[in-house]
């Protein structure tokens, strides 16, 4: 007997992602290979979200045999795990982030597939709730299934989500995909036997015509309500319940991720049920790439572009250093000279550069994972002890912690140091973590003050005033970009709380230019070089502004403000308002990021867009 044939299909060449019903398993197999090849060679030149994409990839095959998109309809928790969903769905990953190819996460405009877009964790859950009362409002079938991790999962909004799905009837699909086996598994030979069981299609068809028969009547509604009690009874004491079981789903699992047979089966199953179900689905996060596989620390998770055979970053930066590097070191010095300092960041210890501070300082830093509301709120706690909370967060997760900022930290004046990471434009991430929106919000609250240092120096001088008493919500926003290490320890900067520094003489009769953050440090070195006339002042405080410093400029026939780091609703309108407010003549004129979401790009093209590059700038300015 001949060998069946093993059909493989050039991934970039799928039109249809109906072509995976017609294959077998061997070709399935080669598939999910070449998937897994494709997202590691595009990852190696882009960068991207690597080991959550090789993770799923058998999952979303399955999904796709057995489903019927784009009718049904498949909702992404954050979105970084879809890399083989748009390969299946044609779309190719050879210009990812790039404008004019396809974004990391889902798009609406991009294809019909991607029926709900987000950028940040746990929203799947309340929006395939949605989906599915709309479906239900109008009498339509459909299945909708949300594709949530077990990280995501454990976020506020996730569990708000399954406490109202659990008790309505409008029946949805959560594929919870654990790739670190958090959850606890149910055990025992008749827990299996029951839940196999109520997933069967005959057992869930005798279920419904029994209810609709008994509920004609007003008895027969007594005696179907007293029949479910008792069972209810009996398998609480028979079966294995899971938290899943107690807020009203259907539990199915754990079944193995990466086997496309036993997914379908459970697919079968979830489809069966009358009621919305939890698929727990066990994967290896970063399956196919062993230094992926290997990683226990999230360095594979997002990647820039790296060396496939070695594993090693291509721009290796020597002689360069981060900002988050340094602010990492800053609050490691911090954590060791007073033991009454404590850490806490929700979920980035590595992207933020605190792996060392959680190695050294275990007991006094706190990871509580993708949970930013609990991290606020903790952190404005910790301030009433005798403790001093240091939260480091990016500036697009905070967006998350507002209520909390307001109300648990900065209306109770907590003490506190709020390092916001990431801040500014963040390139190919796109709209959801833009770092650009901070500025804005954080003016709106009360007893908050916000720094933005632009070397080093300025970063220590700030960081220690964070440190001490009776300034309230302390916040230092700072970039993903890399500058020169210093050769030496960077040195510590000597002004005081809310001052500006002024970096010229003053000159009445002259512009003066106000440049926030490392970006506005280099474009006062580039106007020195070039002999450009003008009063310069770095505004290191952006809440509250510095009106002493302020005030003799009032004279001055031009404002610039240069801010590439924040909204035109930002510091930028705070000074307009100021000028405003004290009668100001002269001209004003800012270098500023528009009011708007910002697509994914590299950092480059989205500053030249808005005309907030180097070379756009100092063009613009000694032009006029």
């Amino acid at each position: 007997m001949m060998a069946k044939k093993i059909v493989r299909i050039k991934v970039n060449e799928i039109k249809d992602p109906s072509i995976v019903k017609t294959l077998d398993a061997s070709s399935l197999k080669v598939l999910c290979h070449d998937l897994r090849k494709e997202i590691i060679e595009t990852c190696s030149v882009h960068g991207g979200h690597l080991a959550s994409n090789l993770g799923v990839v058998e999952l979303i095959v399955a999904l796709y045999r057995f489903f019927d998109f784009p009718k049904d309809k498949l909702i992404f928790d954050v979105g970084h795990q879809c890399y083989a969903h748009k390969l299946l769905t044609g779309r190719r990953l050879d210009h990812l982030n790039e404008a004019g190819g396809v974004a990391g996460f889902l798009r609406r405009d991009e294809s019909v597939y991607d029926c709900f877009e987000a950028g940040h964790s746990s929203t799947s859950l309340s929006a395939a709730e949605a989906f599915a009362i709309a479906r239900d409002l109008q009498g339509e079938k459909y299945n909708v299934v949300a594709l949530i991790g077990d990280a995501s999962i454990a976020n506020g909004l996730a569990f708000e989500a399954l406490n109202n799905i659990g008790c309505r009837h409008n029946k949805i699909i959560v594929v919870l995909n654990d790739n670190h086996m958090s959850i606890s598994r149910p055990v025992g030979g008749l827990g299996a036997f029951f839940r196999k069981i109520s997933t069967t299609k005959v057992y869930n068809h005798m279920k419904t015509g029994y209810q609709r028969a008994l509920y004609r009547t007003a008895v027969g509604r007594g005696f179907y309500q007293f029949t479910y009690f008792i069972k209810r009874r009996v398998k609480q004491m028979l079966v294995p319940t899971t938290m899943f079981d107690n807020m009203g789903f259907t539990y199915i699992g754990p079944v193995d991720g990466h086997n496309i047979r036993l997914l379908e089966k459970a697919f079968k199953g979830a489809e069966n049920t009358t009621k919305s179900v939890v698929i727990h689905v066990h994967t290896v996060k970063g399956k196919g790439y062993e230094p992926a596989e290997k990683d226990q620390t999230g360095e594979w998770h997002g990647v820039a572009p790296f060396d496939i055979a070695t594993g090693l970053p291509k721009d290796r930066r020597e002689g360069q250093m981060a900002w988050p590097s340094y602010f990492g070191e800053l609050i490691h010095t911090a954590l060791e000279e007073n033991p009454k300092t404590l850490l806490i960041c929700p979920a980035m210890e590595k992207g933020s550069k605190l792996e060392s501070c959680f190695t050294d300082f275990p007991e006094r830093s706190f990871d509580v994972g993708i949970a930013e509301e609990h991290a606020v709120t903790m952190s404005g706690s910790f301030s009433l002890t005798e403790y001093h909370p240091i939260l480091s967060i990016y500036s697009t997760f905070l967006q998350r912690g507002f209520d909390e900022l307001l109300h648990d930290c900065a209306r109770i004046h907590a003490d506190m140091t709020l390092c916001i990471d990431r801040a500014g434009l963040v390139g190919k991430d796109g709209e959801t973590h833009m770092g650009i929106y901070d500025e804005a919000y954080l003016s709106a609250i009360p007893n908050v003050t916000l720094t933005m240092p632009g070397t080093f120096a300025e970063a220590k001088r700030l960081f220690a005033l964070s440190l001490e008493k009776g300034h309230g919500v302390f916040a230092i926003r700072y970039p993903n970009a890399w500058v020169n290490r210093p050769n030496s320890e960077a040195t510590t900067d000597s002004f005081d709380y809310g001052q500006w520094k002024i970096m010229t003489p003053i000159q009445n009769d002259k512009s003066v230019i106000l440049a926030v953050g490392p970006r506005g440090e280099e474009l006062f070195e580039k106007l020195r070089q070039d002999g450009y006339q003008a009063n310069f002042v770095r505004p290191l405080f952006l809440i509250p502004l510095d009106e002493k410093t302020l005030e003799p400029f009032l004279s001055c026939p031009e404002f610039i403000v240069y801010d590439p780091y924040g909204t035109t609703e930002g510091f930028t309108k705070s000074v307009e308002k100021y000028l405003f407010e004290h009668h100001y003549q002269g001209r004003f004129r800012s270098f500023t990021i528009p009011h708007c979401f910002v697509s994914f790009d590299s950092v480059e093209n989205q500053e030249k867009r808005f005309g907030l590059s180097l070379s756009q700038v100092l063009l613009d300015i000694e032009r006029k």
